[in-house]
């Protein structure tokens, strides 16, 4: 996440630099900056996947366990 903001921040004081007119800084801004936004969305998408997954595999796991230590 920190990588990620750093990026954003970093393009953003380019794009700030960068000799254009305000309205279109500001499309170029709002575009990478919703870019961001959607790409961050995927990530935390993907974790949500990821925990499910492993909390399925756990169960399993355990209730195989449960008729040995019986």
């Amino acid at each position: 996440m920190a990588l990620a903001a750093a990026a954003v921040a970093g393009a953003a004081i380019g794009m700030l630099l960068a000799p254009e007119k305000g309205t279109d800084l500001q499309k170029k801004l709002k575009d990478e900056a919703n870019r961001w936004i959607d790409e961050v969305k995927k990530l935390v998408n993907t974790g949500r996947e990821l925990k499910a997954n492993v909390e399925d595999e756990m169960d399993e796991i355990k209730s195989n366990l449960n008729p040995i230590e019986n």
